[in-house]
């Protein structure tokens, strides 16, 4: 078989075993594959073919993790905040002119904060 033709057949295949996964919940795969026409030997053996395929393009990639991430990597992650109040007090002559105190955390706001910079930061208080 040349390679464009595998190439071929290995998407079809593809395409099949993503719809055998998602089969209704309860139906075995043996089920789905009766009602679909398919042979359970050809199938299995594509699955391996996919499977296969799938881990030499990783490796030559090489996509796994790295063990470390990289400086340049930057990820994000929703924190779920309970709601705690928060106090605008008079800060200590000498710090900044005002500070905001949870339990959960402190802000120092000096006179050279900007408009903008302010109001993010209430706005994002006022949310937690």
């Amino acid at each position: 078989m040349d390679q464009c033709t595998r190439e071929v057949r290995l998407q079809h295949w593809k395409n099949i075993i993503s719809q055998c996964q998602l089969r209704p919940q309860g139906q075995t795969a043996k089920q789905w594959m009766d009602e679909n026409g398919i042979c359970e030997q050809t199938y299995y053996r594509w699955q391996r073919a996919v499977r296969q395929e799938t881990y030499t393009e990783m490796t030559a990639a090489r996509q796994f993790p790295a063990s470390s991430p990289s400086d340049t990597d930057v990820s994000f992650v929703e924190v779920p905040m309970q709601k705690i109040p928060s106090v605008l007090v008079p800060a200590d002559r000498g710090t900044a002119p005002a500070v905001i105190r949870t339990a959960a955390f402190t802000i120092e706001i000096a006179d050279s904060i900007s408009d903008r910079l302010l109001s993010a930061i209430l706005r994002e208080v006022s949310h937690v």
